[in-house]
């Protein structure tokens, strides 16, 4: 790709990124929290540096690229085979996940209880976003959750469930074992193909990652407005899901959100399979080193 293409391309891409990143970054510096959109860059661990950096994924070798010289796993502006080998397990990981949850029937009916759980029976100054009110209060936050079934089946949200809260929900997902609970309906898990996107990274394009931010986002601002928190003050109008309207809405949008993220997971699994196959043709790299590599990064060898 010449420089004048993919500097232009490099350059789109953190123009479309940057209304999100800079405003982070501008509170970071004030140290000023936003309980929505702060998210994407302080639960997932992709730096808003590399975010902005735009790649083209592997099989692209970019002309006149010095700005990418010191970058992990380029040479020659190009993503390196050693470092395509030194992925496999990930990439073979992340396709038995994502094959998994595609294979499987959505579901809707959660509610967004898990945002509930994670306040259940706490006091006011124990909850996460303890500078935000809960809209029904303690007690009336208390009588949603004990009047609902829960049923999470999406281990990173429902580890953060409070002890009490952790025996009402209707399934056990382990760490080890999301490829036999994750569903294409979960928000979490739609939310997460951002960070199966950035895990792949430079592997794959960097649109492709943007597309799945983009959506998170989206997502994660929808699963606020349904939480227990009283978020008006940053015109963010609830979603009343203790009502019988409220869950129709809910799982309207849930609907949405899982028919937008279906053709994203199928993107993800056909660059795992392309990568598979190029992978292939070069020397496998050692079984053990990966498996540290990815223990480092929690997350599980098949």
């Amino acid at each position: 790709m010449s420089r004048e293409e993919w500097t232009a391309r490099a350059a789109a891409h953190r123009s479309r990124l940057a209304p999100y990143v800079e405003p982070h970054l501008a509170r970071r510096g004030a140290r000023v929290k936003h309980p929505v959109n702060d998210f994407l860059f302080t639960y997932y661990s992709y730096r808003p540096a590399h975010l902005l950096r735009w790649h083209p994924g592997y099989g692209v070798r970019l002309e006149d690229a010095e700005e990418y010289a010191s970058l992990r796993g380029y040479s020659d502006g190009s993503v390196t085979s050693e470092f395509l080998a030194d992925k496999r397990l990930l990439i073979e990981t992340l396709l038995k996940l994502l094959r998994a949850t595609a294979s499987r029937e959505a579901h809707f009916g959660c509610f967004g209880l898990h945002e509930w759980a994670m306040v259940y029976r706490l006091t006011p100054e124990q909850v996460r976003h303890a500078d935000w009110p809960l809209r029904l209060g303690t007690t009336g936050t208390d009588r949603v959750v004990e009047s609902h079934r829960i049923a999470c089946s999406h281990f990173d949200a429902y580890r953060f469930f409070t002890p009490p809260a952790a025996p009402l929900n209707t399934l056990s997902p382990r760490s080890d074992d999301r490829a036999d609970f994750e569903q294409p309906g979960c928000l979490h898990g739609n939310m997460d193909l951002y960070k199966h996107a950035f895990r792949l990274s430079p592997l794959i394009s960097s649109d492709l990652v943007a597309d799945c931010f983009e959506l998170a986002w989206e997502i994660r601002t929808m699963d606020m407005k349904a939480a227990p928190y009283d978020l008006s003050d940053l015109g963010l109008d609830p979603i009343r899901i203790e009502t019988a309207a409220g869950k129709q809405e809910y799982a309207a949008a849930q609907r949405s959100f899982a028919e937008r993220a279906a053709p994203l997971r199928e993107r993800l699994i056909g660059e795992c399979e392309r990568l598979l196959e190029e992978v292939s043709l070069v020397p496998t790299a050692s079984s053990e080193h990966v498996t540290d590599v990815m223990s480092a990064q929690g997350m599980s060898p098949p």
